[in-house]
């Protein structure tokens, strides 16, 4: 029995640490295409261009174009322009930071005398940032309506916690509320518990300050296979290894607006570190097809991916009731003899479906005489698929916890269709390059405004078995922002706007 009592305190401390929400799981979802400075100037097409390293990451039939050798490197470079609007008030913000493209090694080899019809293959291993997590997001406003104290009264009173278990099994953050007498009890007759309430003044108002500045990125190793037969059908795949890291340090503050020293709130403040790692497994397939000379057809899936996540989380609260209680600060290393929170689970990524078709003008086989291409691309993300799960299927504590986090993106998030257009004008040995993409909201109530919208241009230079490419895109954001969660009211968010701007070199060598 106490051995039970003590596995259900654990329980309690890993999955109150903070709680799983659908933003964790578009983390890994909703991200613009990444590859080499080429793929990105021309919008990030290449599900039935080939003749790229990207292609390993979207369809890896179109490595089945190569049949030499060739080694690639992609260094780039991101400028994040963040501007915020939280309840009427403005923010802005800049954050910048290192980003790569598709990066590896391709070996192609003709097949000589083959029977079959398998005129060549190819292999290829490369690297490609699929999401970068460097950024810093600030924005505060006047708010009496709700409060970032709601969430752990509503913990509190959905769980029946009694006074000692608000005292001990939150401790990353009801605990520290209630501690610091942020929350505080509702006496009833007797002086017995009747319930728990916020100290904080909403109706006269609160200004909020959300302060984040996270690091880190979405990677992925992809050891792809291609074949070519009779240069008319490729067919490919890819063994994809999803490698995350992500860390967050956030801080956030609500400070009476009155300025009255005697409603017993002058202000509080939260501070929370977390880390999260996870590496996984993939699939990636595709073909290509040339139904005529000039025209390419193409399609890719890409499976679910499967990441094993492991987070830690620390956390800090000051709160001042002025006369009531006057400043306490409490942590949770103060709870937890100085030891992190820990939970470790599993992700699953969304299902993707990418169809597209290339025109491309002049000769195909001698790639010296082509003269242009224009390319499109359309990408079908369920995004609403992703889902979380314990490592511990028999826990049943787990499997509820987890029903309701996936409960939560199911009604959060939703399926959309994401767009790519793109060409290129040849000059030998000059390329000129145009492209757009236009990404989709992945969210299911329409009243979230969301998108990224990207503009790009770019140049390449190829000659002597050695070129260069360079990239400059633009990507214009929509997106919100929720600085809490809540069940009995309304969620306030802050929409965010801005932009991203890129640079791309790619170097590659023919070997």
């Amino acid at each position: 029995m106490q051995k039970n009592l003590l596995l259900l305190f654990s329980i309690i401390i890993i999955f109150t640490a903070s709680a799983q929400t659908p933003d964790d799981a578009l983390r890994t979802a909703w991200f613009t295409q990444n590859g080499t400075a080429r793929n990105m100037a021309v919008g990030g097409v290449m599900g039935s261009l080939g003749g790229d390293i990207t292609a390993n990451h979207i369809n890896p039939a179109g490595i089945g174009l190569y049949k030499t050798k060739e080694l690639v490197l992609s260094p780039g470079f991101n400028f994040n322009n963040n501007s915020f609007n939280f309840r009427g008030t403005d923010t802005t913000d800049k954050k910048n930071a290192f980003q790569y493209g598709a990066s590896g090694i391709i070996l192609g080899w003709t097949n000589h005398n083959n029977p079959k019809g398998w005129k060549s293959d190819a292999f290829a291993l490369s690297v490609n940032q699929l999401a970068s997590y460097n950024n810093h997001i600030q924005y505060k406003g006047f708010n009496n309506f709700s409060s970032f104290s709601e969430q752990y009264l509503e913990e509190l009173v959905r769980d029946r916690a009694d006074t000692n278990a608000a005292l001990s099994n939150y401790i990353f953050g009801s605990s520290l509320a209630f501690r610091t007498y942020l929350i505080d009890t509702i006496r009833g007759p007797g002086g017995s518990v009747a319930g728990y309430q916020s100290l904080v003044p909403i109706s006269t108002g609160v200004n909020q300050v959300y302060n984040e500045d996270t690091k880190g990125g979405y990677h992925e190793i992809a050891i792809g296979f291609a074949r070519n037969m009779q240069d008319r059908l490729y067919i490919g795949g890819s063994i994809t290894v999803p490698i995350v890291s992500y860390s967050r340090d956030f801080y956030y503050s609500e400070t009476d607006a009155t300025n009255n020293p005697n409603n017993d709130f002058a202000y509080f403040k939260y501070h929370e570190v977390n880390k999260s790692n996870g590496v996984g497994v993939g699939a990636k397939l595709g073909f290509i097809y040339k139904p005529k000379e000039f025209w390419r057809l193409g399609f890719a899936i890409h499976t679910p991916q499967l990441i094993t996540f492991k987070d830690e989380i620390r956390s800090w609260m000051e709160t001042n009731t002025e006369n009531y209680a006057h400043t306490i600060k409490e942590s949770s290393d103060n709870l937890n003899s100085g030891n992190p929170g820990t939970r470790s689970y599993t992700i699953q990524t969304p299902l993707r479906l990418i169809a597209s078709a290339s025109y491309v003008f002049r000769e195909i086989m001698n790639t010296k005489k082509q003269r242009a291409f224009i390319s499109a691309d359309v990408e079908f993300v369920n995004y609403g698929g992703a889902r979380f799960r314990p490592l511990n299927a028999q826990n049943d504590i787990a499997k509820n916890y987890y029903t309701a986090a996936n409960d939560g993106v199911k009604n959060y998030l939703k399926s959309n269709f994401n767009f790519r257009l793109g060409g290129e004008l040849k000059f030998d040995p000059w390329m000129f390059r145009l492209g757009i993409a236009y990404y989709g909201s992945p969210y299911a109530d329409d009243y979230l405004k969301a998108y990224r919208l990207i503009p790009s241009t770019g140049i390449g230079y190829r000659n002597h078995g050695m070129f260069i490419d360079v990239t400059y895109a633009y990507t214009i954001i929509n997106d919100v922002n929720f600085p809490y969660r809540l069940n009995d009211k309304p969620n306030t968010f802050a929409t965010q706007t801005g932009n991203r701007q890129q640079f791309a070199v790619t170097l590659g060598f023919k070997l």
